[in-house]
């Protein structure tokens, strides 16, 4: 994995002045304090053996690096995301803030254009935290990718966003949070959803009535190998986000679709990691699951720090593989290049669609959810309706329950204006929330008003309500 011997870590084909100004910049984040508990697969030794690596490596003296302090996201820049049930304090601990915090430094300075892009290998992850927060799901609380897209919308003025995301897990917090947002396109490819966590995933997962093919899914058999890795990034990731012209690109760099990944059944190695990290070019990769800390973490880490700094990755390779130990088999290879195939026609054929073919007819359109927190062991169901606006996507309304073992129930009700809302929805959406308040069934109720940056939530208990703005 180390350099050739008598070489230095090279750019080739660059000069001085370019590598002196396109920098990379990295975020270490590894939450001491933050465990679900000691012998927790997702724990602070994810990151200290990549960081051991790279040191070891003298990744961090290349002029091309650049590390940064992280910082800490505000509760109203996790409100401008999540409704935190009861409030934004109540999921989230000073690691949550900072593993967010340090995707807005690196956001901030790639707008700026101190960095040409950047890595923040932070934990706790994110990409399974939905729009309502009852607890932890999928070692998740709230979505870094997500609060770093709001946050770069309101501050810098940026409309389209892409988020590519790699990890062997379903992004399906991701998806839930954009999946009515036309502006922001959502690519997940994972391990199929059948035989892993979180059980979703599937092709037919496609968006909502003003959004529609904005999310896609491509759910791969286990024991997928880097032939099946490549042929989806270049068949249908890379012409999509082409096609879709995002003003940013982020990377959920999960890892644990690798060989030795204790959570995954995948055959990914730490070269392809980096041949996709090479071909897509994200502006920001942020680190979500990968649990193989010795045998896979260190190598792919450092094979996408390479990538994104322009560096040669060719001796990056676990101790364990070489070039064909994994065999593909004909079967695998023709369901996904089929599955890849009916995608990007889906995609190409998504502005010519009947959409009340696809969703029905109304004003109102639905759909119920039943969420699991797989750490937190709370089962939410929730009822979820986007109204249907010819001006703009049209808000949202959420109607959720929360149970925990004998606990009380807890229920909420929620209203997400949009970003891009027009004055009747915004009106409209304003007027359901003060008929929430006055309902004996809802414990608490929120507003996200993301057109002027206002979030709202109401104690019905306490008849206390809470405001802030950006």
């Amino acid at each position: 994995m180390c350099k050739p011997p008598g070489e230095s870590w090279g750019k080739s084909g660059r000069g001085v002045i370019d590598i002196i100004m396109e920098k990379t910049g990295l975020i270490f984040f590894p939450a001491f304090d933050w465990a679900i508990s000691p012998t927790h697969p997702e724990r602070e030794e994810r990151l200290l053996y990549t960081r051991d690596q790279i040191f070891e490596e003298g990744v961090m003296d290349l002029p091309q690096i650049q590390e940064f302090a992280p910082r800490l996201a505000t509760m109203h820049d996790i409100a401008r995301t999540h409704f935190c049930v009861p409030r934004v304090q109540s999921q989230v601990t000073e690691a949550h803030l900072i593993a967010a915090g340090s995707t807005l430094q690196l956001g901030d300075s790639i707008i700026n254009k101190e960095i040409k892009n950047g890595f923040a290998m932070v934990r706790p992850p994110g990409h399974h935290a939905m729009r309502v927060v009852h607890g932890n799901r999928g070692f998740c609380s709230i979505n870094n990718e997500a609060i770093l897209v709001e946050y770069l919308r309101r501050r810098h003025g940026i409309k389209k966003v892409a988020i590519v995301d790699s990890d062997a897990h379903h992004g399906d917090g991701t998806q839930d949070i954009f999946y009515h947002d036309p502006d922001v396109l959502v690519i997940s490819f994972h391990q199929d959803g059948r035989t892993i966590f979180p059980g979703t995933g599937f092709t037919h997962e496609l968006g909502g009535p003003g959004a529609y093919a904005r999310s896609l899914n491509v759910p791969l058999p286990p024991g997928s190998t880097d032939e099946i890795f490549m042929h989806v990034v270049e068949n249908l990731v890379l012409p999509v986000v082409k096609d879709f012209q995002p003003d940013f690109i982020i990377n959920s760099a999960g890892q644990d679709n690798h060989y030795t990944d204790p959570l995954g059944s995948m055959r990914f190695t730490a070269r392809s990691y980096a041949d996709f990290t090479k071909k897509l070019q994200p502006d920001l990769a942020v680190l979500e699951g990968g649990y193989a800390i010795e045998t896979a973490l260190p190598y792919i880490n450092l094979a996408i720090i390479l990538a994104l700094a322009d560096v040669d990755y060719s001796c990056v390779m676990e101790p364990d593989y070489w070039p064909g130990r994994f065999k593909e088999s004909a079967d695998r290879v023709n369901l996904v290049h089929k599955m890849v195939d009916q995608l990007l026609e889906t995609w190409e054929k998504k502005d010519r669609i009947d959409r009340e073919k696809i969703f029905g007819t109304g004003v109102h359109l639905q759909r119920k959810k039943f969420i699991y927190y797989d750490t937190d062991y709370i089962e939410e169901e929730q009822l979820e309706k986007v109204r249907v606006c010819p001006d703009c996507p049209g808000y949202v309304s959420i109607e959720s329950r929360g149970e925990r073992g004998y606990r009380e129930p807890v229920n909420v009700f929620a209203v997400s204006i949009p970003f891009q809302a027009c004055n009747s929805c915004q009106g409209k959406a304003y007027d359901i929330y003060e008929e929430a308040k006055k309902n004996k069934k809802c414990n608490y109720v929120y507003m996200q008003d993301k057109s002027t940056d206002t979030c709202i939530s109401f104690d019905k208990k306490k008849g206390q309500e809470w405001i802030t703005e950006g």
